[in-house]
């Protein structure tokens, strides 16, 4: 989740999301923007409980909220409306299904670009802008080694990539520790925070592998982690 200059805008939806929102205080009458990186259901996973929830009136829910994901988004919102009926429709609200390409987006003083990676045909990366400050985050959702994660993250003051399997548990479609510094150096990324370790990370010195190709500050995430930018 980013915040910034009243906008609140929220990356990918997988399960917990609800419930860590929660425990953070953050209503989900809040969030102006979910984006989504890619359909895959760990990132998925809440967005029709999350609508589901805003039909709560007690949430209080009254300005519009904004779903973006890449080419296919459209059709995938569609088949959940058609699987829940009214359970997912807005009610007290406008809600705006929308396609990103890589034509910027702007969400206030944000501006949102989507940038493909190597994932599925579908997935995306993200670069998060502060037009008054320059300041960028990059997003890498779920990515391999390819030139649009150094394209998002350029020069970024924080990168959140993702990290999913040791150097020596290579997936394809995924990060090492190793790959994911590669890039991070490539592009230039100020501060680097790694994600989305599968349980193959547990035992694995993923900073110590992270560190043979990045040098800057690594921060490996955690649940409810804060980081100022």
């Amino acid at each position: 989740m980013v915040r910034h200059g009243g906008c609140t805008l929220l990356v990918d939806a997988g399960l917990g999301t609800l419930q860590k929102l929660a425990v953070l205080g953050v209503s989900l009458a809040e969030p102006d923007v979910v984006a989504f990186t890619h359909l895959h259901l760990d990132h998925t996973a809440e967005l029709a409980p999350m609508l589901f929830s805003l039909r709560n009136t007690g949430i209080g829910r009254r300005k519009a909220l904004t779903l973006l994901g890449a080419p296919g988004f459209r059709d995938f919102h569609e088949r959940l409306r058609r699987t829940y009926g009214s359970w997912v429709e807005a009610e007290d609200y406008s809600l705006l299904v929308e396609e990103i390409s890589s034509r910027p987006v702007s969400l206030g003083p944000l501006v949102l670009t989507a940038v493909p990676v190597s994932h599925t045909p579908q997935s995306v990366a993200f670069r998060v802008e502060d037009t008054e400050t320059g300041k960028v985050i990059a997003f890498s959702g779920d990515t391999d080694v390819c030139a649009g994660i150094v394209t998002a993250a350029k020069n970024a003051d924080v990168a959140v990539l993702e990290c999913s399997f040791p150097n020596e548990r290579k997936v394809r479609g995924h990060l090492t520790p190793a790959e994911a510094g590669e890039l991070a150096a490539a592009a230039r990324v100020k501060k680097l925070v790694l994600t989305h370790f599968y349980p193959e990370c547990e035992e694995a010195d993923i900073l110590g592998q992270c560190r043979e190709t990045y040098s800057g500050e690594i921060i490996l995430a955690e649940d409810l982690l804060r980081v100022p930018v």
